[in-house]
């Protein structure tokens, strides 16, 4: 074989070595952020349950059967999504299922399990703030895709998305404060505790809806400013990933 035919031979190689490299390089720089946060979804969702086991291995040696079912209601709750995920009619995001699953982590376990609610006055009142964040960003994705589908007639500003956005999020807070009052005066429950001072539970209910009106106020204002301003946000790249994932929703 002759020096030319050598030399052209190790230039190919070369040729071809540097454009394998090139496309696992953008394999790697273009990994889906989806895959990232399934990742990130499981690895948070294989701590809590650990965290859950270990409480209720106590819990089960203390005979305090009420709250050993209400774990294992949480820890089925937060694992159902995952188990049935082929079952499910809607792929859910798994950034979203992070946050609910923290949520209710939050709110459940901690809340009620571990009995956060009496050991800090304010961790009723955060959690309302991160709901009306939550639910401010549930609202804009609704309409987001409402506005994306073509078999729906509907274009709205990002003012009224805003708008929008904030609405749902403090109706959903009112109707749960509706709740607490109705489970209060036909179970005799504590739902809405004395707080502050104030011997009702009226003083509770006005600052979880304040609390729930801040969160749901500074997510609105946030998603307001990306859409106005033509920047992409996460809402938006979660929005267009759950379309994307789900055909069967939307028109072509």
């Amino acid at each position: 074989m002759s020096y030319s035919c050598v030399s052209a031979y190790k230039r190919k190689l070369s040729s071809d070595a540097r454009d394998a490299e090139t496309i696992l390089t953008r394999k790697a720089e273009t990994r889906p952020p989806a895959e990232r946060a399934r990742l990130v979804h499981l690895a948070i969702l294989a701590v809590l349950q650990l965290v859950m086991v270990a409480e209720l291995v106590f819990l089960v040696l203390d005979q305090q059967w009420l709250h050993v079912f209400l774990v294992v209601g949480i820890m089925a709750a937060m694992l159902s999504p995952t188990l049935l995920k082929r079952r499910l009619l809607v792929e859910i995001p798994s950034e979203i299922q992070i946050l609910a699953i923290l949520f209710v982590f939050a709110a459940l376990f901690l809340g009620e399990v571990r009995d956060y609610y009496e050991r800090f006055w304010w961790w009723d009142l955060l959690l309302h703030a991160t709901a009306g964040l939550l639910l401010g960003l549930l609202g804009f994705m609704v309409v987001y895709i409402l506005n994306e589908d073509r078999q729906v007639d509907l274009h709205m500003r990002p003012s009224f998305l805003a708008l929008f956005a904030f609405s749902f999020a403090q109706g959903i807070g009112a109707l749960w404060e509706i709740f607490e009052f109705a489970m209060d005066q036909l179970f005799g429950m504590t739902m809405q505790k004395p707080m502050l001072g104030a011997p009702s539970g009226l003083t509770d209910t006005m600052w979880d809806l304040i609390v729930n009106a801040v969160g749901a106020a500074f997510v609105s204002l946030a998603g307001w400013r990306y859409l106005a301003r033509a920047r992409p946000s996460y809402v938006e790249g979660w929005a267009r990933r759950f379309i994307a994932r789900n055909p069967q929703l939307f028109g072509d």
